[in-house]
């Protein structure tokens, strides 16, 4: 393109002696109908040049074709002119993808970001809900690290509060001292166990109590039950040895869970911080708002921040007894990151029910003269869905992370079984497979769609080897990985004859990978990699049914296309890589 419009340039010059500048140079794809992979716009020359646009296209084209060794042919419809370029630049093209260490791995910019995702509660297993918030985190956090950032991925864990009491006080009611290891289940959700006891043995409560003549707001105040899990997060907040010791225990059990889970997922993390030592971190901060008059105190001791001039409302900060609020943590978490990493970016994958809590959080923050607020930002997602009557929990409510991944497994292993094409597999090759592929269709699924978008997710759709899927795409690089392993590539090779549209189709897609990279780190947004793989997928397959590669007519050709398919694989790996998807050598 920018070689067209550089020639284009000159050729207005020296046809018209008029000077114009790149941008007046319209360029576009040439449409499938017509021969050609560039056009050229030329109704706007045609007041310098006063001749028809068809004229005008006719001789910039032959300028170009004599002042250009890339042009190889031209032909104008109407006032567009259509450019052919030669097969050898195409060629070269392709050199550049396989020749070249630094094909799409763009150059450090010194800039560092960090992104924050999972923040999980320490009361109950990883969800549905979960698994697209780690998915997307993870793959941004790829994505921006291959756009030359220096990334760290970190977790908050909610691993304190009223919820995680509730879990702790059920156990010691009821748990009679059972353990992951005496009952062999996961530590996440047998703590996730006794949070739901807990729920159902305070409902009771709250209905003998109305039945007692109570209010159904008195009842949830009185019941015992709740007024001993508050007493026991009194006693955490002071330090009580025994209290401490059991949320330590139960707690490390959870970790064993989540980690488990996230290996499953196949995510990782750089740094955690957890509430239990950033909850109070934000009392410092209220004082300095206060001394600086952004804040202001109410009669009854609350401090609060009038956001109304700003189109929003008036928000505490601070509670009058003294305790603190969401915002009051999130803000001392916020300094205390930027403290200890001092990035340019901190980006925080939180569903969007939460848009309007971070909206005001960054606000208070600008308007605290922290000149690092400018640099956060809220990556907002919509909530995952479920067809109807599939994939109910262990409670009936929300579907865990644990059986989404084994009813993945179930279904790509079902799909495979009836292709009947792993039958020389070993059994733990099998399994792994499944596991692969199961995660890949999960993964895929979920990050090809904005993630500001709900959506309904449905595990049969996702493992269709035919569609828009990441087996789809999986099973594109482990047949390319095939042809690969049944014949030698034994150098670089040119192609003598004009390339056919699939080949010179595939090269273009593949020379596009750079500047999506580049796109989908600007949009936060992992669906354009996702996107953009499926198109090399998609182009590689039409090649590869249009021309034989193995049994080609001459070596040079063979050896073109291996070339080829050499550089489809490695771009489609990298690619579903920043997806945190594998692709298989076979399947």
């Amino acid at each position: 393109m920018n070689f067209i419009i550089d020639a284009t340039v000159k050729a207005v010059k020296q046809l018209y002696q008029t000077d114009i500048i790149p941008a007046d140079v319209s360029l576009q794809e040439t449409r499938k109908e017509f021969e050609g992979q560039v056009t050229i716009v030329t109704f706007p020359f045609t007041k310098v040049s006063r001749k028809s646009p068809e004229q005008t296209g006719a001789e910039i084209g032959e300028f170009l074709k004599n002042e250009l060794k890339e042009v190889s042919a031209f032909n104008v419809i109407k006032g567009f002119l259509n450019i052919s370029i030669s097969g050898t630049y195409w060629i070269e093209q392709l050199y550049k993808v396989i020749a070249a260490d630094d094909f799409a791995v763009i150059k450090p910019n010194g800039k560092k970001v960090m992104v924050e995702y999972s923040s999980p509660n320490t009361n109950k297993p990883l969800h549905l809900g979960h698994v697209r918030n780690n998915l997307l985190g993870y793959s941004v956090a790829q994505i921006l690290a291959a756009a030359g950032y220096d990334v760290v991925k970190t977790n908050l864990v909610n691993d304190r509060g009223i919820h995680i009491c509730k879990s702790m006080l059920a156990w010691q009611k009821w748990g009679n001292g059972e353990t992951p290891e005496s009952t062999g289940e996961k530590g996440d959700h047998l703590v996730g166990k006794y949070y739901v006891i807990f729920d159902k043995e305070y409902k009771k409560q709250i209905e003998d109590l109305k039945l007692a003549g109570q209010t159904e707001d008195e009842a949830k105040k009185n019941a015992p039950l709740i007024k001993e899990a508050q007493e026991m997060l009194l006693q955490w907040e002071a330090g009580a040895d025994a209290v401490i010791d059991l949320w330590q225990k139960m707690n490390s059990w959870v970790y064993e869970g989540f980690s488990e889970t996230y290996t499953k997922l196949g995510v990782a993390f750089d740094k955690y911080y957890y509430e239990s030592n950033t909850y109070l971190l934000g009392k410092d901060i209220v004082e300095e708002g206060l001394a600086s008059g952004v804040f202001f105190k109410k009669d009854d001791g609350s401090v609060w921040i009038d956001l109304t001039d700003d189109g929003l409302d008036q928000k505490l900060v601070l509670r009058a007894d003294g305790t603190s609020v969401y915002i009051t943590q999130d803000m001392g978490t916020a300094q205390l990151k930027y403290d200890d990493y001092q990035m340019d970016e901190s980006i925080y994958v939180v569903g969007n029910e939460q848009d309007y809590h971070f909206k005001v959080l960054f606000l208070i923050l600008e308007k605290l003269g922290k000149t690092w607020a400018k640099g956060l930002y809220h990556l907002s997602y919509g909530m995952v869905d479920l067809p109807s009557g599939k994939m109910k929990s262990r409670e009936g409510t929300v579907v865990d992370a644990d059986d989404l991944i084994a009813e993945m497994e179930r279904t790509a292993k079902q799909v495979t079984e009836e292709l009947g094409k792993i039958n020389d597999f070993g059994e733990e090759e099998k399994e792994q497979l499944y596991h692969t592929i199961g995660m890949g269709a999960l993964k895929y699924f979920l990050l090809k769609v904005d993630p500001k978008k709900r959506l309904l997710f449905d595990p049969n759709e996702s493992v269709d080897f035919q569609g828009h899927t990441g087996p789809f795409i999986q099973y594109t690089h482990a047949r390319i990985k095939s042809v690969l392993n049944r014949a030698a590539i034994t150098g670089i090779a040119t192609q003598p004859t004009e390339l056919a549209p699939e080949e010179r189709d595939l090269i273009v897609t593949l020379r596009q990978f750079p500047d999506t990279i580049k796109q989908a780190a600007a949009g936060h947004n992992p669906g354009a990699i996702a996107n953009y793989v499926y198109e090399v997928a998609k182009a590689y397959n039409k090649f590869y049914h249009e021309h034989s590669i193995l049994q080609a007519e001459d070596e040079l050709v063979q050896q073109f296309r291996l070339q080829l398919s050499a550089a489809a694989a490695s771009v489609i790996g990298r690619g579903m890589n920043l997806l945190g998807i594998k692709v298989p050598e076979r399947m």
